[in-house]
């Protein structure tokens, strides 16, 4: 392979950066931004990305795409970091880990700055208007049920009438007791902000505190024999032990802490974060992240956490990480000037409560993802047009409806597998996944060409033999399988120009070749192959077409890999039975079977048990017991 060398374009870029902090971008021949950056030395850290022994997967993306370099000297990297985290939000490039979703994020706004506040759902955040925010929430609906509670407890207003409490007549939640009526006069200004206070105070995460107020509210109006107010207070009490109970205890009654943890598949992501207020959990809010592929766990994090509260109005003292991160020091002093000068700190626990606390939230990460990913993958109107694109990109006689895709794994030439899944519509169709064990390639050195070759050989002969030639077929041999009598709409190999260039071949040699379109998928810049087509085709990489085709790809990698670790670990259980005296092929497979291939199971089985495997004699069960050990 022939050494990487920049253009000369570049190459005088990179020999005139300076030595001093700022922040870079990377831009495709368009102009268009493609990557953000920031750096204590510019010179150092953008000439790092045109090394030639650097194979970062991401570097060689956007390294292969980038026509320009620009920079921004910033002075220091605090400044470095606070340009990076705007320039991202405004341009939003492909190779940098962005939210998922372009919307702003819901949050409660309480009007503090007016005489009496009133309290909404808001998705845009003035710091500078004197009102209150907390926030921000994933879910709309979440936001107006916590409203409908809150109401409950505390009345506040929802009209736009100037309050001067002279109006002649109150309206209707007056009556149902969702609103004080400070506009006829029944509720003083005092009274009102008292409510509003005590909302605040439960929002952020103090709801114990108001409960032993409003007791000791309660008791004092019955002594004073006001028992309409300490029937109102009574009901309030019953709302916020309510919302108590639902902020329960997790963490050290002063802990006030954001617990941030992610899982990753593919290119998708979610961030967990718990919101802990004086040791109580007052939220649980996840985030979806795209352009993860190939990112390291600390780059993941860095990223959202600058994006995130880039946002946020509500920063705690501390924030709870999964992973140490590079940029520790700089993200704790810009989130100390966000707070206001109060000292925040980043934290990776390694035991304790914390880090039960960040096993939790990646557990919650892990299981939103697969909700997401099934949610993503059913949303037929993003099918239609993922399956539209392709056919328009890829030049297909009809939309991509039955997509079958391959994908080699082997570890240094060992139990090779390869696998195939199919998508219809745009949907994995699990039933159809198959698995193929390789045999036409010698163990001592991997061939992932012939292993590729072998797999569509015997898939297409499949097709064949029981569709256009079933008489060649022995009697009662026909294949009733009706996964392989379809033909796919498109055939996606796993590679590049090679593994293309395989499949073409076994097509010919069945006469598919002009039935099947097939192309080839390579994961590094994920360029797309055809026959006949000298130079690769790049999707946007945040078209729905590259996303269908990602999550096809990503989902025959998985299955590769899954079917290629069993097939390893069976071989791991029948090598333990061969040492085994008068244990042979048939009688191996019968321990196999009757244990549920559970090479423990069988070790920790009875002679009377092994017995009673066909085959096995009491000789062989000794045996056993004594090569395999157990009790």
């Amino acid at each position: 392979m022939a050494e990487y060398a920049p253009s000369d374009h570049i190459q005088d870029i990179l020999d005139n950066l300076p030595t001093d902090p700022g922040v870079y971008q990377f831009k495709d021949p368009t102009g268009k931004i493609i990557y953000v950056g920031k750096a204590k030395n510019l010179r150092s850290r953008v000439r790092s990305y045109f090394q030639p022994s650097n194979h970062d997967p991401k570097v060689l993306r956007i390294r292969h795409d980038a026509a320009d370099i620009q920079f921004i000297l910033t002075g220091d990297e605090l400044k470095a970091l606070i340009t990076e985290a705007e320039l991202i939000r405004v341009h939003k490039p492909r190779y940098n880990v962005l939210l998922k979703d372009d919307k702003r994020y819901p949050y409660i706004r309480v009007t503090t700055g007016d005489a009496f506040p009133t309290v909404e759902m808001t998705r845009r955040v003035d710091r500078g208007d004197g009102h209150r925010y907390f926030g921000p929430f994933t879910s709309a609906g979440g936001v107006r049920e916590t409203l409908d509670v809150l109401r409950r407890a505390f009345p506040y207003l929802t009209c736009d009438r100037e309050i001067t409490g002279q109006d002649k007549r109150a309206c209707l939640y007056y009556d149902i007791r969702m609103c004080g009526a400070p506009c006829i006069g029944a509720q003083t200004r005092e009274e009102y902000w008292e409510n509003i206070n005590g909302l605040m105070r439960v929002l952020g995460g103090h709801a114990e505190d108001v409960l032993r107020d409003l007791r000791a509210q309660m008791e004092a109006a019955s002594e004073d024999l006001d028992f309409e107010r300490a029937a109102i207070l009574r009901d309030r009490i019953r709302v916020v032990a309510q919302i108590s109970a639902r902020q329960r205890l997790v963490a050290d009654v002063k802990a006030d802490q954001d617990v941030i943890a992610f899982a990753q598949e593919g290119s998708d992501a979610v961030v967990q974060m718990f919101l802990i207020r004086n040791g109580r959990l007052i939220g649980s809010e996840y985030f979806a992240l795209e352009g993860t592929e190939d990112e390291q766990a600390e780059d993941i994090i860095e990223g959202f956490l600058t994006q995130f509260y880039q946002e946020a109005t509500d920063i705690p003292r501390e924030v709870v990480l999964p992973n140490e991160i590079d940029e520790a020091l700089i993200i704790e002093r810009w989130l100390r000037d966000r707070r206001g000068g109060q000292k925040v700190k980043l934290t990776v626990p390694k035991r304790g409560n914390k880090r039960e606390l960040v096993q939790l939230a990646t557990q919650t990460a892990a299981e939103k993802l697969g909700i997401l990913r099934s949610q993503w993958a059913s949303d037929t109107v993003k099918q239609e047009a993922a399956m539209r694109e392709i056919q328009e990109t890829l030049d297909l006689p009809r939309p991509p409806n039955r997509i079958e895709c391959y994908d080699i794994s082997t570890t240094q030439g060992t139990a090779i597998v390869a696998s195939r899944v199919v998508f219809a519509q745009g949907v994995p169709r699990k039933s159809e996944y198959r698995r193929f064990n390789i045999q036409s390639v010698a163990h001592e050195g991997s061939d992932d060409y012939q292993s590729m070759r072998e797999a569509l050989t015997r898939r297409f002969k499949r097709y064949v033999d029981a569709v256009e030639n079933p008489a060649a077929v022995a009697p009662g041999k026909q294949d009733r399988d009706e996964t392989w009598r379809l033909l796919p709409d498109l055939l996606i190999v796993d590679g590049g120009k090679g593994q293309l260039g395989v499949a073409v071949e076994v097509l010919e040699a069945f006469d598919l070749r002009d039935r099947v379109p097939v192309c080839g998928l390579a994961k590094q810049f994920e360029e797309i192959f055809l026959p006949d087509r000298p130079r690769s085709i790049l999707l946007p990489r945040r078209s729905e077409g590259l996303y269908l085709l990602q999550r096809v790809r990503d989902e025959a990698h998985r299955f590769a890999i899954t079917s290629h670790r069993n097939r390893r670990h069976k071989a791991g259980l029948a090598s333990q039975l061969e040492d085994v005296p008068g244990v042979g092929p048939a009688r191996r497979k019968a321990l196999l079977r009757a244990f549920d291939r559970d090479i423990e199971a069988i070790r920790a089985a009875s002679i009377d048990e092994l017995i009673a495997v066909p085959g096995i004699t009491r000789d062989i069960a000794e045996n056993i017991k004594a090569t395999l050990g157990g009790g």
